[in-house]
């Protein structure tokens, strides 16, 4: 494990230092034109499981957040001139590193986060497979020849990158929310400003070391920390900044949205869900409540395709209760950094407020608890997982993207009916069917207004798919070869006074 006697930039604890064998992976300090730069004074993280302060990072000021965009503005012009194969040689350095530190990675983020051990693991892979992929993908980024409508002239388009992007990334995604931002816009030549959650800065400072170690150019990735507000609105306002990405709340997002209007950046944004689970009349309940269970609570579920609305035949409705109920029962809480956990804490005590105002507003409007305690026994900032019967459309469990291990079970009698329930919602990220009638699967698959549609999958994600929803759940994109869009302009050229083809 790591020595205890390395210099840092701040205090750091004794025990987040005991679980890293690079203890230099755990940065306090912002990225900016590759260097680590100090701010005005410290903001304290806190492991989610324990309360306790694990480290520090800094907080910068407006006219060091101004520097974060001179300086990547700067380098813009040396990394646009950089061949694909180039930019792509250096990414698969970073991506190499970030598997090499996996385990270092996944512990920094469990002890910031609160995620269990097996899904930060997971992530990491995640993340890394977006910097591979944008790598690939970078070298395959073709324009297109047109057929000309003007005599001896030769139509074509191609690809630019817009400049200098800065991305917003929140923290139940520590990592992978910043590589498949990040990894677009390198690829095709873009340099980056990352805002990383308070929450949640280690894991993107631990990946600017690493970028810094595959040889990434100083200027290129630049992560600045500290005070939200204003550091979206330094970025929101400059007009250095030609793109922006955020992942995070439909509100938040609607307000970096107004704030990017003067300077009319191009804006992608993944923001909330409240994902349908639906159960075919035809699907085995058994399977159908196994896979709920693992829709519903994946990174307890804090997680914007975590299923929020869970429909059921009315005739298989106990059927499924009962079975959902008895795999609930299997479900551990505890630390993620404990073996055999399945649900590690809430991110903080805000959220166990929430998701207990959840749980209160659905008993007082009528809905049945199935299982869990009407009022939560847990302490800190664990939360037992809740099931409750009876959902109804007023129920702000209904309404709102819950972001907890809440689950609520609609019956239903139609798939006319169900479409309408399902679609009755402002966001329109993600949905999930179970079942196997192909007919029944299509009617559903068309006519839901979400984004992406899995059928008997719960896993959905991945670098080649593009990841986004519709209605307010977002714009844009990210992942697969449609991730180039939000980084990239399509630069038409007409050539013109070219000979005929008799004359060549």
């Amino acid at each position: 494990m790591a020595a205890l006697n390395l210099p840092y930039e701040g205090k750091a604890s004794d025990t987040v230092l005991e679980h890293l064998e690079d203890a230099r992976l755990l940065r306090q300090l912002a990225y900016i034109n590759g260097k680590w730069v100090t701010g005005t004074e410290d903001i304290p993280v806190i492991n989610p499981a324990d309360d306790r302060v694990i480290g520090y990072v800094t907080s910068l000021k407006k006219s060091q957040i101004d520097n974060a965009i001179n300086a990547a503005d700067k380098a813009f012009t040396k990394w646009r001139a950089l061949s694909a194969e180039q930019r792509a040689t250096l990414l698969m350095a970073w991506h190499d590193l970030l598997l090499a530190n996996k385990e270092d990675l996944a512990r920094l983020m469990v002890l910031e986060q609160g995620k269990t051990l097996n899904e930060a693991q997971g992530e990491i892979d995640y993340g890394a497979s977006f910097v591979r992929w944008f790598a690939e993908e970078a070298r395959r980024a073709y324009g297109d020849t047109i057929p000309s409508h003007i005599p001896n002239a030769q139509l074509a388009t191609l690809r630019e990158p817009i400049g200098v992007a800065a991305l917003i990334t929140p923290w139940n995604f520590p990592n992978a929310m910043i590589t498949r931002k990040a990894a677009a816009a390198l690829a095709i030549g873009c340099t980056v400003v990352v805002k990383p959650a308070n929450e949640t800065p280690f894991s993107a400072l631990a990946l600017a070391e690493l970028a810094e170690r595959a040889g990434i150019p100083a200027g290129v990735f630049n992560v600045v920390t500290g005070d939200a507000p204003m550091i979206s609105a330094t970025l929101c306002a400059s007009d250095k900044v030609k793109a922006l990405s955020f992942t995070g709340s439909t509100r938040v997002g609607k307000l970096l949205l107004s704030q990017c209007a003067d300077t009319v950046k191009k804006c992608s944004m993944e923001l909330g869900g409240n994902a349908p689970f639906i159960v075919l009349p035809d699907m085995d309940i058994q399977e159908a409540a196994s896979a709920a269970i693992d829709a519903k609570f994946q990174t307890s579920g804090q997680d914007c395709l975590a299923a929020n609305r869970i429909f059921v035949p009315r005739d298989k409705h106990d059927e499924f209760i009962a079975a959902f109920a008895a795999g609930m029962k299997k479900l551990r809480v505890g630390d993620g950094m404990r073996k055999g956990i399945d649900l590690g804490p809430l991110i903080n005590h805000q959220a166990v407020e929430k998701a207990q105002s959840l749980v209160d507003d659905a008993l007082e409007k009528g809905a049945t608890l199935v299982m869990g305690s009407p009022h939560n026994a847990l302490k800190g900032n664990f939360f037992n997982p809740v099931l409750l019967a009876d959902v109804t459309p007023e129920m702000s469990v209904y309404r709102e993207e819950n972001f907890c291990p809440v689950a609520g079970v609609i019956a239903y009698d139609d798939l006319d009916e169900l479409i309408i329930a399902a679609n009755d919602t402002e966001y329109g990220l993600a949905a999930y069917i179970y079942g196997n009638d192909i007919r029944d699967i299509w009617k559903l698959m068309r006519g839901l207004e979400f984004g992406m549609v899995s059928v008997n999958s719960v896993k959905m994600t991945g670098h080649p798919i593009p990841f986004g929803g519709m209605k307010q759940s977002g714009l844009g994109r990210e992942g697969s070869r449609h991730g180039f869009d939000e980084y990239s302009e399509i630069k038409y050229y007409c050539l013109g006074g070219l000979p005929t083809a008799s004359g060549c």
